[in-house]
């Protein structure tokens, strides 16, 4: 059975890509480097890899990451939010490409035969890169189960560069390192690691003193206060604090934060962020119809909105990863109420709550920018930024609030079923951005 190595192999000195010859069965005309390796098969056999490509904690499997077979070496991803195409999201050239489906299983077909071949798992600017140490011909060429995952840290791959403003109600952090993150790439502002943590009002403010030295985090103003302090960054988490602190969102900031996202910058903001849209500039106070209300009680449904296509692999997808006992349901703790309805002209609805429950929304996304500037509605195919806006806590039994320094209120290591949720839409978040009103289209490749 075949197999892969470590990450970064590929490419590295060409001795990967040596080659000009023939075109194989793969295109016409001369071919260049692996595709002169892509053979034909008889009858309806084909040269294929699968597997299941997981989490940076090789324990969940996620949907929609995209596999392929570069045909040159991989170019850098720069850090920072950019407006890109989904076709210019991937580099080296891809000769095979895929998308991961509701189960995270992949299989690629006509690959080139031969020894070490690359193979690159990537999903937004999340990226890891490995090497195949042998593919047969004309049959299926497995990859190691749970191995295939995306990188715990920068020695393994590439991660986004991600701003995390803590709040004392949610420890989003801890999610985040949860999903496999190891502790060395949790820094402050400025530091090495990947994910910067900013100090919200009633959150961690602090690492432990066996983490950088106990050093202290930047508050949350520095980052959303001007335009530049968010550009740098390809993702913004921003985890509850309890109220919505207008004194701490200064209109400039409200402006920044939208700006940002139009820009092409990743939001994830979780209860009581909703400020940023209800205060922002137009046509942000229009997404929802915003309606606070006392937290519902327990046990608490939420419905998966499965009219898109989306929604309806989000709804497989909790199936398969054993966080919904019911398709297009799933239990909720903690739950708060702040949304009853969503504008579905300028967002999409994916979490929602119906009698006996009060009417509400958990879950919407938007791409951004939503408007031109002459106030039209913006063309799908020129928004690449997106939102995300959740009701949901992470509620996982670790502990919040700036009486624990990082990492100490992380005390559990299992996912709670609203976790998964959360991290199936940290992950879609990442990814390039597609209308919600299609399944998110295969990668685009070309053989000479």
């Amino acid at each position: 059975m075949g197999g892969h190595g470590g990450e970064g192999g590929a490419g590295e000195g060409g001795q990967l890509f040596p080659t000009t010859g023939s075109a194989g069965g793969g295109g016409e005309g001369p071919c260049q480097n692996l595709e002169c390796s892509v053979v034909e098969c008889d009858g309806e056999a084909k040269t294929t890899v699968s597997g299941v490509v997981y989490d940076p904690a090789g324990r969940v499997p996620l949907y929609n990451v995209t596999v392929y077979i570069p045909n040159a070496p991989l170019s850098p991803i720069a850090d920072g939010a950019t407006c890109e195409t989904c076709a210019a999201n991937l580099s080296g050239d891809p000769i095979a490409a895929t998308l991961t489906d509701t189960e995270g299983h992949f299989v690629l077909e006509d690959v080139p035969v031969g020894e070490n071949i690359p193979l690159v798992i990537q999903v937004g600017k999340w990226r890891r890169e490995f090497v195949l140490p042998s593919v047969e011909a004309c049959v299926d060429t497995p990859t190691v189960d749970h191995e295939v995952r995306l990188p715990r840290n920068q020695a393994e791959g590439h991660i986004p560069l991600i701003a995390l403003t803590t709040g004392g109600f949610d420890p989003l952090e801890c999610l985040v390192r949860k999903m496999g993150i190891d502790d060395a790439e949790f820094t402050s502002e400025g530091g090495s690691g990947r994910i910067h943590l900013f100090h919200g009002r009633e959150g961690g403010e602090r690492f432990a003193d066996t983490l950088n030295g106990g050093a202290a985090f930047t508050p949350a103003n520095n980052l959303w206060d001007t335009l530049d302090g968010l550009m740098r960054y390809d993702v913004v988490l921003l985890a509850c604090e309890g109220e919505q602190f207008p004194e701490t969102k200064p209109p400039a900031a409200l402006q920044a934060m939208h700006d940002y996202a139009s820009a092409g910058g990743r939001i994830f903001a979780s209860h009581w962020h909703n400020i940023w849209m209800e205060f922002g500039p137009t046509p942000w106070p229009e997404l929802a119809d915003w309606d606070f209300q006392s937290d519902p009680l327990e046990p608490f449904t939420s419905h998966i909105d499965t009219s898109f296509p989306k929604g309806a692999a989000l709804s497989d997808w909790l199936v398969n990863v054993e966080a919904s006992q019911t398709p297009g349901e799933i239990q909720v703790l903690d739950p708060q109420h702040s949304i009853l309805t969503v504008n579905d002209q300028l967002t999409t609805r994916w979490a929602y709550s119906e009698a006996p429950h009060d009417p509400g929304v958990q879950y919407f996304t938007y791409n951004t920018p939503l408007i031109k500037a002459d106030g039209t509605p913006e063309e799908p195919e020129n928004q690449c930024g997106r939102v995300v806006y959740t009701d949901i806590h992470v509620s996982s039994g670790d502990y919040p609030g700036d009486s624990y320094p990082f990492p100490q209120g992380c005390i559990t290591n299992e996912l709670s079923a609203q976790e998964k949720v959360l991290m199936f839409m940290l992950f879609d978040l990442s990814a390039c951005v597609t209308s919600d009103d299609e399944p998110p289209p295969p990668p685009q490749i070309e053989i000479q």
